[in-house]
């Protein structure tokens, strides 16, 4: 029945959007692997926390409107490594609101000189739809079409696989596996459907030293939809100063560019995507920002997990 509220406001972004899945695709997913899979929580010798803002289809609207922080570190328990991470998603797009605050945890295995790690995540959902401002005919009294805030709360599994190598890394994972439905109010409920993302990377090394191109995909599913990202950064990185500049590619929906580098010891990014469905007009885009901030730890050593330097993500 909900579906039929997301029809009136909705429509025009459904319509528009390559992909209509309850998850966010953000430009940067290459730095905050943990918002798709929660193997990859302390994957490096690092406390590691991100956030991003997401102000798509600007220009319209009652537009998308995302806002996620996250932090994840590796620890030891006797001498096997582990990860955890907690992540917060705040993101509204017409009359909907969804919030998530999730819970990682990622044991790790050293096999054929890289990491194998395997992770799950535990979310509790918090979803709202306000039809205060919902336009209905006159003396309606079909009970679906909300005229009130109504809201409802769920619990939202997710799991994963992350291999990564010297120069290389892939991973599967699964969010929404329960396929949790939200009960909003007595009347009204919205189902999420499980989806599947897979992704992979590579590093290709310039003949000079300061120069390095990195090569990134992104695939998900819920088995209706898909969407596909290909990303390709070209990074200079010479004496803790970094800047990179890169392109995004998603089949049948966008082209997306990004800018970034080390500011003050804070990786800052931007990105703008250019839908390439016609009629959208350029204006119209998403625009995307990025800050995040790395501490590095010692964890062969006790005691000794001090803040040692600054590292872009």
């Amino acid at each position: 029945m909900i579906r039929r509220y997301m029809l009136l406001p909705l429509l025009l972004f459904t319509a528009l959007m390559a992909e209509a899945q309850y998850d966010v695709s953000f430009s940067h997913y290459w730095a905050m692997e943990p918002s798709f899979n929660p193997a990859t929580a302390g994957k490096q010798d690092r406390v590691n926390s991100a956030g991003s803002y997401a102000l798509q289809m600007a220009g319209f609207e009652n537009n998308p409107k995302t806002m996620y922080l996250a932090a994840d570190m590796p620890f030891l328990l006797g001498r096997s490594r582990h990860g955890a991470g907690v992540q917060l998603i705040n993101d509204n797009i017409g009359m909907f609101s969804h919030k998530r605050l999730g819970l990682q945890y990622a044991p790790q295995l050293r096999v054929a000189g890289g990491w194998l790690s395997g992770g799950l995540q535990i979310t509790l959902l918090s979803e709202t739809f306000d039809g205060s401002n919902l336009e209905t005919p006159e003396n309606n009294s079909d009970p679906v079409f909300s005229t009130s805030s109504v809201n409802g709360t769920g619990l939202d599994i997710g799991a994963g696989i992350y291999y990564r190598h010297r120069n290389w890394y892939a991973g599967v994972s699964a969010l929404h596996l329960n396929a949790p439905t939200v009960n909003l109010g007595t009347t009204n409920e919205l189902e999420i459907a499980a989806t599947y993302y897979l992704t992979g990377g590579y590093n290709i090394h310039m003949r000079n030293p300061f120069l390095t191109i990195y090569m990134s995909i992104l695939g998900r599913t819920d088995g209706v939809a898909w969407r596909a990202d290909v990303t390709a950064r070209l990074q200079y990185a010479h004496e803790k100063k970094v800047i990179y500049g890169g392109l995004s590619y998603s089949p049948t929906n966008s082209v997306t560019a990004m800018v970034g580098g080390n500011i003050h010891g804070v990786h800052i990014g931007y990105a703008y995507e250019y839908y390439t469905t016609p009629g959208m007009g350029f204006g119209n885009g998403s625009h995307y920002l990025f800050a995040g901030y790395q501490i590095d730890l010692n964890l062969t050593k006790k005691g000794r997990n001090l803040h040692k330097s600054v590292r872009i993500l």
